[in-house]
């Protein structure tokens, strides 16, 4: 027993300071994408590479312009690399999460600055508020491949992110909770699981969309046994986008939910 102590004196404090101390995710770190439309010379290179046909050309206000979704993007970088004037940019931003799935989509081409503000970029220089309440939380598998099951997993199980300290615990039942945490597609064989554990949930109650897979289906999307996304099953209130999302990201997805971050 003196040996545990002695160890875990040596060894120090390891959970991490995020949120309250900003935590860099590694370099290489796929996050946020950038489009620069002034290098953009509309060669179509993005859209044709992206497995998830996250790029789209649209027309509007008369004029042509490339968007790229976030629900649907799974990070691979393969626009990156196949772009030959470097107009796409993948930055280590994890701090994506939005209670409107439109803010998801950057828009390359109109004077609009929405995009990059609304993503979350500018909530990096805001403080956090006091916490509120606790969130208890039903974790719901909706047909996922297990990644951001295993993500959520990593922030209970060790006590480097410890999401208890910040009053958000895991349920074994919908009765019980606050949350939906939703991952997958989703497939047609948990559509109607999914929707009894939704009205099973006392109101109320709040629906997160977790992984790319849930907010758009993902390499999923468009498929005979899937919904492309948990909007077209059940009400989303916020969407954490990624493939899978780092744990700080969930984090920043949970606070945001509770509103405790100030914008």
């Amino acid at each position: 027993m003196f040996t545990k102590f002695q160890k875990s004196f040596q060894t120090g404090v390891v959970t991490s300071r995020y949120p309250k101390e900003k935590e860099p995710a590694p370099l290489r770190f796929r996050g946020r994408i950038e489009i620069d439309h002034e290098k953009c010379r509309h060669c179509n290179a993005c859209v044709e590479v992206c497995p998830t046909n996250a790029y789209t050309w649209v027309e509007e206000k008369g004029k042509r312009y490339l968007q790229m979704s976030h629900a649907k993007c799974i990070f691979c970088g393969m626009c990156e690399e196949a772009c030959p004037f470097k107009a796409v940019t993948i930055t280590n931003d994890f701090e994506l999460t939005t209670k409107n799935k439109d803010n998801l989509l950057v828009k390359a081409g109109l004077d609009e600055t929405a995009s990059v503000e609304d993503l979350g970029t500018k909530l990096k220089e805001e403080i956090f508020s006091v916490f509120r309440r606790s969130l208890h939380v039903r974790e719901v598998d909706a047909g996922s491949c297990n990644g951001c099951e295993w993500e959520v997993a990593a922030l209970y199980n060790s006590p480097v992110h410890d999401l208890q300290r910040f009053g958000i615990d895991i349920v074994a039942s919908p009765r019980h909770a606050d949350c939906l945490l939703v991952t997958g597609p989703p497939t047609r064989n948990l559509e109607a699981a999914l929707i009894k554990t939704y009205h099973s949930t006392p109101d109320p109650k709040m629906v997160i969309a977790l992984g790319a897979c849930a907010c758009s289906g993902g390499i999923f999307s468009n498929c005979y046994a899937t919904k492309n996304g948990i909007d077209n099953v059940v009400p989303v209130d916020v969407y954490i986008p990624g493939c899978p999302p780092r744990p700080q990201a969930i984090i920043y997805g949970f606070l945001l939910a509770l509103k405790r971050i100030k914008k």
